[in-house]
């Protein structure tokens, strides 16, 4: 038994840290998108971060493949999607409506949604618009501040974001410097100084995905409010986790979900902020796999 699980976690290990397969472009909802597709069973379909893409879920598809039909594809701003960045209208709505797009082109059953941040956020309008398209759903830690400003304290926490974050890096971005507006969102959501620290390959990732931010910044209306009705509606299992480390206003909203979601569980993933999926994968990978064995 011990010689098999060592053989296991190598080639875990090993597909892990191999490189992706070249994506697939596929056209939907007036956009292309590129993904991958590994695995034979179930859809279950990855959705990045902010600074992620297709790319992101190495340890998570070399886990989940194995069990189910894992596709990972880079929303409609990140890299190496082209799509003329003009809309002032965008938001997790847009997106929403991108994934939908996506599952009825692939001739997808229902689907396992696992999401981090803002696929986090797809993933649960996709399930709040149409649930008869979502079997279950995986949370991480979706920036929900429409959501956020109904707290007694929310329009504190709202507006710290908004002057912190997302005012400066719009004014960033306006001036052409892309690299200092990245530097706020990335220590805006983990820690000052985090964007200097990192290694040259994670930065070039970051910058490479810096028009979805962009876009964020360009919205009239980036975090739409999220219907707390539709919430308590929703009846597939839902993992809401959260960072052990992260920012208080995503600790917040992901309590508020798991009090909101009829079916709702919950998860802390130790040693990890906002982007629990890579700073601990092992840890997340293993939370998600049991959520999916015992949810049904």
């Amino acid at each position: 038994m011990k010689i098999v699980l060592i053989v296991s976690l190598a080639w875990l290990a090993a597909v892990a840290n191999a490189a992706p397969p070249e994506p697939t472009k596929i056209l939907v909802n007036g956009v292309e998108l590129h993904y991958i597709s590994v695995g034979i069973g179930d859809p279950l379909i990855l959705l990045h971060g902010g600074q992620g893409d297709y790319r992101s879920w190495g340890p998570q598809i070399a886990a989940l493949s194995r069990y189910y039909h894992v596709i990972s594809y880079s929303r409609r701003y990140n890299f190496p999607n082209q799509n003329p960045q003009t809309s002032t209208h965008f938001s997790v709505l847009t997106e929403a409506a991108d994934l939908a797009a996506l599952i009825k082109a692939l001739h997808l059953k229902k689907v396992i949604l696992v999401g981090t941040s803002m696929g986090a956020a797809t993933a649960l309008a996709l399930a709040v618009e149409h649930p008869n398209m979502v079997r279950s759903l995986v949370l991480a830690e979706p920036p929900l501040l429409g959501l956020a400003r109904h707290f007694p304290d929310g329009p504190k926490l709202y507006d710290d974001f908004m002057q912190r974050i997302q005012d400066p890096a719009r004014e960033a971005f306006a001036a052409g410097n892309d690299e200092a507006a990245m530097r706020f969102f990335v220590d805006g959501f983990a820690t000052p100084g985090r964007f200097d620290r990192l290694a040259p390959e994670a930065r070039l990732g970051v910058m490479q995905n810096a028009g979805f931010f962009r876009m964020m910044t360009r919205s009239e209306s980036p975090y739409p409010d999220t219907d707390r009705r539709a919430l308590w509606s929703l009846r597939m299992p839902v993992l809401v986790i959260t960072g052990e480390k992260t920012v208080e206003i995503h600790r917040r909203i992901d309590e508020e979900l798991t009090r909101m979601i009829p079916r709702a569980r919950s998860a802390t993933i130790p040693a990890a902020g906002h982007g629990s999926p890579r700073e601990n994968p092992g840890a997340f990978t293993e939370v998600v796999e049991n959520f999916l064995e015992t949810s049904g």
